[in-house]
């Protein structure tokens, strides 16, 4: 029964002779004075008669999916509260063992030699077997229901026969059904399905079904991951249509009632040079109390309307995806990089957040409004950074002569505002980007440190008030609203930060509740010391997950009661959400009507742009892991200096200054016995060699995997000795 694929359709049978045959199965089982009953006598019971056996197999086959029965070998049926299971869904795979998740949220570790050939989303079954670790360990007792048949992987041909292994399944080797396949060659990436399932990885086969290209090629890499995650590449013919329109349709006076024209106002775009989605613009006034910051968003909302089919297809992609040198955006890039776009000396409808903050850039009052701006110029991070540093060049200094007076009081107030978070003891986490440079080709010929200057952190400050300001108009108001959340970290991960910090001599600040002073005093401590690295990594891990919610919980590592997201709404639904809310709280609407229009659909919209932004960095870094592999590739055999990153028990994760991350295995080291300490460092017991989270080492690009996205790292013993 397991070596067929169910079918998700629905028979046409009659629902309460279906929901009998339910009632009587379970009775009986009920009443057996065994555990199990063979199915044939469980049939009798129930007087399965010719004409009624397609209700009694779905009958069957629905309480089986609901995990309220199960198949035991010999073709016995039992009920699952008496053999002691649970039902679970698969989560991942690995070479040798899997991990599977119960519907409470409980994650079981499965051996491999336990699977019963489960794949990915598969529904479940699991007992509890002897746990090696303390943690929930069981074996899979049953198969409740398939999940996606489909899987992708690299063709590998062993004595002469093509077998396909799986990128996130199991890596045993599958046989591939030449017949039913289209062609491909060795070393391709490929998507394929399962047309035969066996109690075992390896006896499961596939058909081809799509050839993505070479796997020693990143975008083949890229093209199969975006595929296995569900991410969609196209848009829809009405979408398309529908964008198509609004972008013809342009800019009309007519829209400029009831705005703000702000045209004569000297506001401008700050971002990267090869940004085209500019969402995004600044000015600031200086004023008797202070300054006056302006924060002008494309008003997305006035072109993407509630319900529309643009709508509908924002909410389903829910953020932009960036990846390499491309971009699966949200909307159409005629509204994207279009009609939406801030672009210079151009007409653009926006949404506008005035901010009156004093002289030490506190916030005193804000105000938003729909307003129409035109933006004097496209400001590139690199050149005012240039400008701020004094090394601009005469073509620069042309550039920005209509704004050099209003960027001169950015850069102040953006220090006002840096020094109000340093008082705030917003801990200072450091964070490294990878900037990948792309040739003509596709392919990835260098990885470099994403360099973040003034400027970058002048957009980052005041994208962070006009946040602020959004969410305490919200909170104030108590409407229905998408905020951005950030809960202080698990009890859990504080106590094990706590045990942590004596090995590297940092005593732990004393709390009864832990509280982003402690962070920040944490991270202050080891500041100017070769052990920032280990800590402020330590520390980045010990945090909790930021999402979206409808409740405003504040943002713990920023420190601030009221947050969310309302300057990206081009690439991100959350922004387009609060826009819309925030365009009705403007119209006049009140806090009934607003709860009625909007309280469904913010919990649905933070629900799914929390899923949707877990997707997307999900994709960006397998993307990004087989691009650095690819640009390694090149550079097999050279030694460079590296940092350790992360320990465990099998070896240590090495990263170079470009951050490329690559794994020294514990095999490949100087032979001898390692104790490893969790997850600080791998001790030779008979030397006292150590390695541990944060030392600098020598190593030597041994080995790269471009379908995998991985790096093999061996030290160079002599640099080492």
């Amino acid at each position: 029964m397991a070596n067929k694929k169910r079918s998700s359709a629905k028979k046409t049978v009659s629902a309460g002779s279906v929901e009998n045959y339910k009632h009587k199965i379970v009775t009986f089982l009920t009443a057996y004075d065994k555990k199990s009953m063979p199915l044939s006598q469980l049939e009798s019971k129930c007087r399965t008669k010719k004409q009624g056996r397609e209700n009694f197999t779905e009958a069957f086959s629905q309480l089986r999916t609901e995990g309220v029965i199960m198949m035991k070998k010999g073709m016995k049926v039992a009920l699952c509260s008496r053999a002691n299971v649970v039902p679970a869904t698969v989560t991942r795979l690995s070479r040798t063992f899997g991990f599977a998740e119960t519907d409470e949220g409980i994650e079981y570790f499965i051996p491999g030699k336990c699977m019963l050939g489960a794949m990915p989303k598969d529904r479940v079954l699991i007992a509890d077997i002897a746990s090696r670790t303390g943690e929930p360990e069981g074996e899979i007792v049953d198969i409740l229901e398939f999940g996606s048949s489909q899987l992708t992987g690299k063709i590998e041909v062993v004595d002469g026969e093509p077998y396909l292994v799986p990128d996130s399944a199991s890596k045993n080797h599958m046989i591939i059904s030449k017949r039913e396949s289209i062609p491909f060659n060795e070393g391709d990436k490929v998507l394929a399905e399962i047309v035969y399932r066996g109690h075992r990885h390896a006896e499961h086969k596939v058909k081809i079904i799509l050839v993505f290209g070479n796997s020693e090629y990143a975008a083949s890499c890229a093209a199969s991951i975006l595929m296995m995650h569900g991410a969609p590449t196209e848009f829809s013919e009405e979408v398309k249509r529908e964008a198509v329109r609004i972008s013809e349709g342009g800019v009309q006076e007519y829209s400029f009632n009831n705005r703000e024209n702000l045209c004569d106002m000297p506001i401008f775009t700050i971002d990267s040079a090869e940004s085209k989605d500019l969402d995004d613009a600044v000015s600031v006034e200086r004023t008797q109390k202070g300054y006056r910051l302006g924060v002008h968003i494309a008003d997305v909302s006035h072109y993407v309307r509630g319900n529309s089919e643009l709508d509908k297809e924002a909410m389903r992609r829910g953020t932009s995806i960036y990846y390499a040198d491309k971009v699966i955006p949200m909307l159409p890039k005629e509204l994207s990089n279009g009609i939406c776009s801030l672009n210079p000396n151009e007409n653009r409808l926006t949404l506008s957040a005035f901010i009156e903050l004093d002289k030490d850039g506190e916030m005193l009052s804000y105000r938003f409004c729909k307003s129409v701006i035109r933006s004097r110029v496209k400001g590139v991070y690199s050149e005012i950074n240039k400008m701020l540093a004094g090394e601009e060049t005469p073509e620069i200094a042309e550039k920005y002569a209509e704004v050099r007076d209003e960027l001169a009081l950015m850069d102040e107030l953006a220090d006002k505002l840096i020094a109000k978070k340093e008082r705030r003891h917003a801990p200072e986490i450091e964070t490294n980007e990878s900037k990948l440079i792309i040739d003509e080709n596709g392919i990835c010929c260098d990885v470099k440190l994403r360099e973040r200057g003034k400027s970058e952190r002048i957009i980052e400050e005041f994208m962070l008030t006009a946040n602020e300001a959004a969410a305490k108009l919200a909170r104030e108001k108590d409407i229905p609203f998408v905020y951005r959340i950030h809960e202080a970290p698990p009890e859990a991960k504080v106590e094990h930060l706590h045990e942590l910090l004596p090995k590297f001599g940092l005593a732990c600040p004393h709390f009864t509740e832990f509280k982003p002073h402690h962070a920040a005093e944490i991270l202050k401590s080891a500041k100017d010391t070769n052990k920032f690295e280990a800590v402020n990594l330590m520390v980045l891990r010990s945090m909790a997950k930021a999402k979206y919610s409808t409740e405003p919980l504040g943002h713990f590592g920023l420190v601030l009661e009221d947050y969310a997201h309302f300057t990206s709404p081009i690439r991100r639904y959350p922004d387009l959400a609060i826009h819309r809310i925030i365009t009705d709280i403007l119209a006049g609407y009140n806090n009934e009507w607003l709860s009625k229009r909007y309280g469904g659909f913010a919990v649905n919209a933070a629900e799914r742009s929390s899923a949707a932004e877990v997707r997307a960095v999900t994709i960006e870094r397998e993307c990004e892991d087989c691009y650095k592999a690819e640009y390694m590739r090149s550079h097999i055999g050279e030694t460079f200096k590296a940092r350790i990153s992360s320990v465990t028990e099998f070896g240590f994760y090495a990263e170079l200054p470009n951050t490329v991350e690559g794994l020294v295995h514990i095999r490949t080291l100087p032979e001898g016995e390692y104790d490893y300490s969790e997850p600080v460092s791998l001790t030779e017991t008979f030397t006292g060699v150590s390695y541990q989270l944060g030392d600098e080492v020598e190593v030597i690009c041994a080995a790269v995997n471009v379908s995998e996205g991985t790096v093999d790292f061996v030290l160079d013993i002599d640099e080492e000795d």
